[in-house]
């Protein structure tokens, strides 16, 4: 039987995205913080980001973090069948719609990454989100932050921990927050990402394991109310 959070937990959960959605359409359509953290690591004279095909973050951050968070969430996966912990396996697969989702609107979005901007030696222009779309995006396919995500999908944890100890759950979302945005700043590093498209990541991961969690928990409850209610009828 997965935990039920109160309807007050889900009220501050939609104030807090609410009001961090608005903060972060700020930063996007305002953009000065996105493109000095970008000008830090580009430089003009080479008209490229030198740390581009950096080891540390083109391979140990963007391939190994990467690879070991998937390792551990099957990890999560199978310890919830082995020990017969099916609220387990269903939050594991929770935790990993987030990246999903994000993936899905990288997709479709016209926004390109900095490294394929003319601003940093590419052809595309960039755009305020939700502002008209350029003739000349570019490329595309690079909001919200898809690497960053993988980080953000262990908040999904917090589902897991909380019945046992809201310590270690919240903890749990601390870590996987200084996670996802070390893992994106990585990529902001080396002009695949603005620091903006990180915090959608984030968001997006949150919201989609929130509403799936509600939905989940809520299906069991009244499917073990109405099968109770059935055994009952018949004694």
């Amino acid at each position: 039987m997965p935990y039920q959070f109160s309807k007050a937990f889900y009220f501050k959960q939609c104030w807090l995205l609410g009001l961090t959605a608005l903060l972060f359409l700020l930063i996007s359509r305002n953009q000065a913080l996105d493109i000095y953290l970008s000008d830090l690591w580009f430089s003009s004279e080479s008209q490229s980001f030198p740390l581009i095909d950096n080891y540390w973050l083109a391979v140990v951050n963007h391939v190994y973090v990467k690879n070991a968070i998937i390792a551990f969430s099957l990890g999560v996966i199978l310890l919830g069948i082995i020990k017969r912990r099916y609220d387990w396996f269903i939050i594991a697969l929770i935790m990993i719609a987030g990246p999903l989702v994000v993936s899905a609107l990288k997709s479709v979005s016209a926004h390109s990454c900095p490294w394929d901007l003319v601003r940093y030696g590419g052809d595309g222009l960039e755009y305020p989100l939700l502002g008209p779309v350029s003739n000349m995006a570019g490329k595309g396919g690079c909001f919200p932050g898809g690497h960053a995500s993988g980080g953000f999908a262990l908040m999904g944890l917090f589902f897991i921990l909380y019945p046992y100890s809201r310590k270690w759950a919240t903890t749990a979302v601390v870590f996987a927050v200084g996670l996802g945005l070390l893992m994106g700043f990585g990529q902001v590093m080396r002009g695949a990402h603005f620091f903006s498209h990180n915090l959608w990541s984030a968001w997006w991961v949150w919201f989609t394991q929130l509403a799936l969690y509600f939905v989940y928990s809520n299906i069991v409850r009244v499917f073990i109310s109405k099968r109770s209610l059935a055994l009952k009828g018949s004694v």
